[in-house]
C-alpha cells in the first residue's frame, strides 16, 4: 500500500514539474506538486486574479499538462468535451484565486478548497469541485459588511453576497496592478 502512495506521489511531482514549467518562466518562483494558492506570492496572485487572457492562458497550460492534453497553446485543438472540462476548472481555479486574493485582503477569513494544492485541485476536480462550489466562503468578522452577512440566512443570499464582492476585488487588483 505504501508503495502505491509514493507511486502516486511521484507521478504527481512529474506532471507538476511539467504543468508549472511555463508558471515558472514567468512568475520566477518555484512551483510543485504541493503548491497552494496561499504559497503564491502576491504578484503572480494579482496577475492571475486579473481573469484576462494572458493570465488564463497560464491556468489553462496548468490543467492541460496536468491532464496530458498538451499546452494551453493548444486549447483550441481539443474536442469539445475536453475543452469544456477544461474551461470548467479554469473557472473553479480563478474562483479560489480570486477568494485568496480577497482573504490576503483581509475580507475572507477562509474559503472552501483552501487547503488543497493546484494540482490536487485540477486533478481531483469531479471530486472535490461539487463540495467546494456548495460551500461559499467565511467573511471576515472584522468585514464592514459583517453584520449584514451574518444575518443572511439564505445560503444563496450569502454566496450573492460574496459574488458581489468579487467585483470590488478585482477592482482592488486593478489599482494594485497599475501601481
Amino acid at each position: 500500500m505504501a508503495n502505491v502512495v509514493e507511486m502516486k506521489k511521484a507521478r504527481l511531482e512529474i506532471a507538476s514539474k511539467r504543468a508549472f514549467r511555463n508558471w515558472k518562466s514567468k512568475f520566477r518562483e518555484d512551483f510543485d506538486g504541493a503548491t497552494r494558492l496561499s504559497h503564491l506570492s502576491d504578484e503572480t496572485l494579482t496577475f492571475l486574479a486579473q481573469g484576462k487572457a494572458d493570465s488564463s492562458f497560464y491556468l489553462y497550460d496548468l490543467i492541460m499538462n496536468l491532464q496530458d492534453l498538451g499546452s494551453g497553446f493548444e486549447l483550441n485543438d481539443l474536442n469539445p468535451e475536453e475543452k469544456i472540462s477544461v474551461i470548467d476548472r479554469q473557472l473553479f481555479l480563478l474562483d479560489r484565486i480570486r477568494f485568496e486574493y480577497m482573504k490576503r485582503l483581509g475580507w475572507l477569513e477562509s474559503y472552501p478548497g483552501e487547503e488543497y494544492s493546484l494540482s490536487e485541485l485540477v486533478i481531483s476536480f469531479d471530486k472535490l469541485g461539487p463540495v467546494c462550489q456548495t460551500r461559499h466562503p467565511d467573511l471576515a468578522m472584522d468585514h464592514p459588511d459583517y453584520q449584514t452577512y451574518g444575518n443572511m440566512i439564505d445560503p444563496f443570499e450569502r454566496e450573492e453576497f460574496i459574488r458581489k464582492l468579487i467585483v470590488k476585488a478585482i477592482e482592488e487588483i486593478k489599482y494594485h496592478s497599475s501601481t
